[in-house]
């Protein structure tokens, strides 16, 4: 039995619980991209930030759904991707049941920290906006045999949502 046999796609399971429970079980998850032209890249996640409905005045969400964040009020297990400064794609992972939006925004992978690195590295653009990770032949999560640790941290950029909202301790880091 060789170590690829031993990983397991995650399924939507994972993904339909509360954000501050999938967020850190994310870190040392792989993300599994194939290109068009058959290359696969496998990457492990080594930092996320959770984003946490309407209340979280960080998410998205909390200025209701919109065109931008319907995707977000699905039920967990759907690609969240838009654009920043016109120039960076962020990659997110839907959590939660439907109607209740919340994201993990995918931080670092491996050696690439940034978010925008990381949605470069996976070559991930707006294509990628509402697709499922059960469904998709280009992107989804393995599980890793070993559990990660992980530390935690204020999420980053954020300053706009105010004290309380920015010093949320909802970025999980590997270590």
């Amino acid at each position: 039995m060789t170590l690829d046999t031993l990983k397991t796609k995650l399924q939507q399971d994972f993904f339909t619980r509360d954000v501050l429970d999938v967020a850190p079980d994310l870190v040392g998850k792989t993300i599994v991209r194939k290109f068009a032209n058959g290359q696969v890249k496998r990457v492990v996640i080594s930092e996320v930030e959770a984003y946490r409905g309407e209340d979280d005045l960080a998410c998205h969400a909390s200025k209701g759904r919109t065109t931008r964040t319907d995707i977000m009020y699905h039920e967990g297990g759907h690609i969240y991707v838009y654009l920043i400064y016109g120039m960076h794609y962020m990659l997110n992972f839907v959590t939660s049941i439907e109607n209740n939006p919340q994201a993990v925004l995918i931080r670092g992978v491996d050696n690439v920290l940034g978010p925008g690195r990381v949605a470069k590295l996976l070559e991930i653009d707006k294509s990628f906006h509402r697709s499922s990770l059960f469904t998709s032949d280009s992107i989804w999560l393995e599980d890793n045999v070993d559990v990660s640790s992980y530390r935690t941290d204020v999420r980053v950029g954020i300053d706009y949502a105010g004290d309380y909202w920015k010093n949320r301790p909802w970025r999980f880091i590997k270590i």
